[in-house]
């Protein structure tokens, strides 16, 4: 082997890159990362059938966004190529028939209705579902008729009928199974295709695979593909089975608990750094504590030790917490710099494009403390409960319920006198700074006989249409002078 680590990533492209497959790219990058040896995308794209026609570029395009880069692979090359299974049948078809020359492998020529015939009665007789090795010890006689009858076979593998098989697994311990419990599974299909288990047996050997890192769901399948590695003559990988990610009610995972594409999780504005992160701990941790980390602390940090045999929890909330972290983290300019896109595309489409980036700069403060994610900014929030963070500084126009500017205890008349005499002070001020409308507003409530909150209540609703904004103050001082002249008229109409 050139180096003592070298591990794969293998998705096929039936469909889009949710949370479990990328978790189990992350593991594999962070293990390569982490013991200096090389992470390989491989795409498994045999399943003609159900094959997805983006689904390969927006895995791709995922790995890439999260900076997972891969040393070979498609669009990086390497000389185990090439890393496209439908472009190595040949490869496979030899394997099969050396297979079957020597014994270890046979022609199965069974219909697929006899096949469902065969499955309706072992249903009903109780039994597990397996082929029964009809075909297995047919005579040449029979071969040969059945070539004849212009039946295209498929190929299976002859299983041992008695015996254990064992392996160590790296997270799981001595794993055995009784190989009377396995059937002859199908290896080269009718047209030509392999399926998974002889695919990637071949594939791991040839481009010399150390460690296998993969779902928990493949735990079952391993003893078929040590059998194939020791009939073919190969050297196993050693295997290390991920533990299931579970949503929060302990169920399967699926798209209500956040199982849905990768790329929805940029497209609703996570960062690619809190999404790592929060990942890296669905099934491993560093301690009982830290919860983040940065990419060069999982890298150092992480080991097959520390993986835990028992499901992980996709915790939504965590996630969101987690990315607020991050978003707070970010200089101002990187802040901007990401929330762009998103304010371009989530404003509505009367807001005069292009945005001034100044005036972009200017609001990035008031709002950066509370966005959870960077399309909450936007006002097309990816929380159903988080507020619209920023579209009332670019709209011309607010939408809300005149009632609000009445504030609790508060009279139609006493909030009308409160925005007339604020709007007269404030047309006063030279200044317009967050300082000097403090100055001016704050003595102003205990002048009109209220609380500075039943004032600063209105005047918010009245600048923001927002019954939650970002500061008073600076936001009004953000707006302008001429816009919350502007503003407070409309409101001082709308209660008349």
């Amino acid at each position: 082997m050139t180096n003592l680590f070298r591990v794969r990533y293998a998705p096929s492209p039936t469909g889009y890159p949710h949370v479990g497959n990328i978790r189990t790219a992350l593991f594999n990058w962070l293990f390569a990362r982490h013991h200096g040896g090389s992470f390989i995308v491989r795409i498994e794209d045999t399943d003609v059938t159900r094959k997805v026609e983006d689904a390969m570029q927006t895995i791709l395009d995922g790995l890439r966004w999260l900076g997972l880069d891969w040393d070979e692979g498609p669009e990086v090359g390497g000389k185990y190529g090439p890393y496209f299974q439908s472009q190595r049948l040949e490869v496979y078809r030899e394997a099969a028939e050396r297979l079957v020359s020597q014994g270890d492998a046979y022609h199965c020529y069974c219909s697929p209705q006899r096949l469902e015939e065969m499955r309706a009665e072992q249903v009903r007789r109780k039994q597990p579902p397996g082929y029964d090795r009809h075909c297995r010890d047919l005579s040449q006689e029979e071969r040969s008729l059945k070539e004849v009858e212009g039946i295209t076979p498929v190929v299976r593998f002859k299983t041992p009928l008695s015996g254990p098989t064992r392996f160590d697994d790296l997270i799981r311990g001595q794993m055995v199974f009784d190989n009377n419990t396995l059937d002859d599974f199908i290896l080269l299909k009718s047209d030509g295709y392999p399926t998974y288990h002889l695919a990637s047996v071949v594939d791991d050997h040839l481009m010399e695979i150390s460690h296998v890192l993969r779902a928990e769901e493949w735990l079952s399948s391993t003893p078929r593909h040590l059998l194939l590695y020791q009939a073919l003559g190969f050297e196993p990988p050693q295997f290390a089975h991920l533990p299931m990610i579970l949503g929060s009610d302990r169920a399967k995972l699926s798209k209500r608990h956040g199982a849905v594409s990768i790329t929805e999780y940029q497209q609703q504005g996570y960062l690619p750094e809190a999404m790592v992160n929060f990942m890296a701990l669905l099934g491993w941790s560093l301690d009982d504590r830290t919860e983040i980390l940065s990419r060069q602390q999982l890298i150092d940090n992480f080991s097959l030790e520390r993986v835990s045999q028992t499901a992980a929890i996709f915790n939504r909330d965590k996630l969101n917490w987690m990315n607020g972290v991050y978003i707070r983290s970010l200089t101002l300019e990187d802040f901007t710099q990401r929330v762009l896109p998103f304010l371009n595309n989530g404003l509505p489409r009367r807001v005069k494009r292009p945005l001034s980036i100044d005036y972009v700069r200017q609001i990035m403060p008031l709002v950066q403390e509370r966005a959870r994610t960077l399309s909450d900014v936007a006002g097309r929030t990816s929380l159903a409960e988080a507020p619209e963070l920023a579209e009332f500084f670019f709209v011309e126009e607010l939408d809300y319920t005149p009632s609000l500017l009445i504030g609790k205890n508060m009279s139609q008349s006493s909030a009308f006198k409160a925005l007339e005499t604020a709007r007269e002070r404030i047309e006063l001020l030279e200044a317009f700074d967050a300082e000097s409308l403090e100055a001016v507003l704050r003595p102003l409530a205990e002048e009109l006989g209220l609380k500075t909150g039943q004032l600063f209540g209105t005047l918010r609703i009245a600048v923001t249409g927002r019954t939650a904004a970002p500061p008073l103050f600076q936001t009004m001082a953000v707006l302008g002078k001429k816009q919350c002249l502007k503003r407070i008229a409309v409101a001082i109409t709308k209660l008349r």
